[in-house]
């Protein structure tokens, strides 16, 4: 056993099996770092492309796409602290193109068959969620609205195109929109991460990408995390993969020189658009874990951390949010990320709180154990789509030792 309480046959079971799914191919390269009571044990696998010889390293930046709503939301809960946002405030104040707002009579429904809001959007909405617009997690057939979201670019799409608007020109866009549902009415994905990030620049007065530099990145030496990679550094992001579903195959989603990252965006997408390394990642997640403060620097005060990483979903709104199977069951979510209510599988103790990124990168931090656990890799799955995020977790925890 190692200091930290961690097995180092167990660490090595750890490497066994994530070293598995290299070999068969289905990612090049991997690098998974976990942190319990401060001392970090880092292994790094495989290559940053299936077609080159550079060797995945310890700093390989990453596309961590979801992992930038804590992010983000964090940078919320600062402004909120400086009294320049409120939660239980409308956001019209900041955001007057989000007045008056008009919601689909169904979901289903034509575009234009709508009713009005029956309250205004509040800034609590946004961070959990629950502003009544997101992600519809069914087949686009039979939804007008995916058309309409399609016709003006605002869709994901595969693969995802960078946005062709400003902040400003996004939400106006947006705002042509009807909401999807009643705001407070139910949990809905992605959306809101997006609406915050502009929200953000409206308060701050300043762009997403220097607010998170000047009173995260840089106060928590972050020093590889933004929206794009300078050219110096290029030659440490890993490529991206997905899944052709028409073929079956693997193939590039996107890569390094000349892809999505090599420029800055005219968009910072506060709820995807963010790459990173793990231990800047780590830095991030110490700050959380340490209740706001990490190396001497307080980002958050206590209460902030707290309120974020407490459910704020009622059992209505998580029943009518449409998610994942079964996925509410042991989960809530609080602001940007998911906290776990109760244990019912060998990763999930509760309080556990942090969140995934669609490209097989996930982050969470335990504080019961006192451990921040980081994967990361780069293949377009979702967690439910592929066992590499429950074999690394369950590895984390089979690897405690005391």
């Amino acid at each position: 056993m190692i200091s930290a309480g961690l097995s180092k046959a167990r660490l090595g079971r750890m490497h066994d099996v994530m070293a598995g799914y290299v070999e068969k191919n289905e990612v090049p390269g991997i690098v998974t770092l976990v942190n319990r009571r401060g001392e970090t044990h880092v292994d790094v696998l495989g290559t940053q492309a299936f077609d080159s010889p550079e060797p995945m390293r310890r700093d390989t930046i990453f596309r961590v796409t979801s992992m930038t709503k804590p992010i983000t939301a964090a940078a919320a809960m600062i402004l909120v602290e400086e009294c320049r946002l409120r939660l239980d405030e409308p956001v019209t104040g900041l955001l007057p193109e989000l007045a008056d707002r008009r919601v689909l009579r169904r979901i289903d429904g034509p575009v234009d068959d709508t009713v009005p809001a029956e309250r205004p959007i509040t800034v609590r909405d946004v961070l959990t969620f629950r502003l009544g617009y997101g992600l519809i997690l069914e087949p686009k057939d039979g939804y007008p609205i995916h058309a309409a979201q399609d016709a003006l670019q605002l869709a994901l799409g595969k693969p995802k195109p960078p946005s062709p608007y400003t902040s400003d020109e996004w939400i106006s866009t947006f705002a042509t929109l009807p909401l999807l549902h009643q705001p407070g009415e139910k949990w809905m994905y992605h959306t809101g991460a997006q609406v915050l990030g502009v929200l953000i620049e409206r308060a701050s007065g300043q762009s997403l990408d220097r607010f998170l530099r000047e009173r995260i990145f840089e106060p928590l030496g972050m020093h590889d995390t933004g929206f794009s990679v300078p050219p110096a550094k290029m030659d440490r992001l890993s490529t991206s993969y997905w899944v052709d579903y028409a073929t079956g195959t693997l193939e590039v989603y996107d890569e390094a020189a000349g892809g999505q990252h090599a420029n800055p965006p005219v968009f910072h997408d506060g709820a995807a658009g963010l790459v990173s390394t793990a231990d800047d990642y780590l830095a991030f997640g110490r700050m959380l874990l340490n209740k706001g403060a990490c190396e001497g620097e307080r980002i958050l005060s206590r209460a902030s951390v707290e309120m974020m990483t407490t459910d704020q979903l009622t059992p209505e709104q998580k029943a009518r949010s449409g998610f994942f199977p079964g996925y509410w069951d042991n989960r809530g979510w609080g602001f940007g990320l998911s906290v776990v209510t109760n244990r019912d599988i060998l990763a999930a103790t509760p309080g556990r709180f942090g969140w995934d990124g669609g490209f097989t990168t996930s982050w969470y931090c335990d504080p019961a154990e006192d451990m921040v656990a980081i994967l990361m890799a780069q293949r377009l799955a979702p967690p439910s789509s592929t066992g590499l995020y429950v074999d690394f977790w369950t590895s984390v925890y089979q690897a405690i030792d005391d």
